[in-house]
């Protein structure tokens, strides 16, 4: 059990290093050529717009939590003598 948890641990850790790094993986919609063809014609993939590389998984979860933990801090400001602490001062 204790070797199933590490191991899984460990795949946790290298897709998190791999999102990090290459953020970016080919477009599993139309192999990463960025063309799909579409009867007698071709046409831009509309997954990935014709540019041919998609946002992982993984990534977009990073990019939300650093999102939504950017929007729950408080800006914390230097201390400027000029400023007054309360508006009423």
């Amino acid at each position: 059990m204790a070797l199933a948890s590490l191991a899984a641990l460990l795949l946790l850790a290298g897709y998190t290093l791999l999102c990090a790094v290459r953020p970016f993986a080919h477009c599993r919609k139309c192999s990463g050529t960025g063309i799909r063809q579409a009867r007698r014609t071709f046409k831009l993939c509309r997954r990935c717009r014709g540019q041919r590389y998609r946002l992982r998984i993984g990534r977009r979860l990073l990019n939300t939590g650093r999102d939504i933990h950017h929007a729950g801090t408080r800006h914390h400001h230097r201390h400027d003598p000029d400023r007054r602490s309360t508006p009423w001062q």
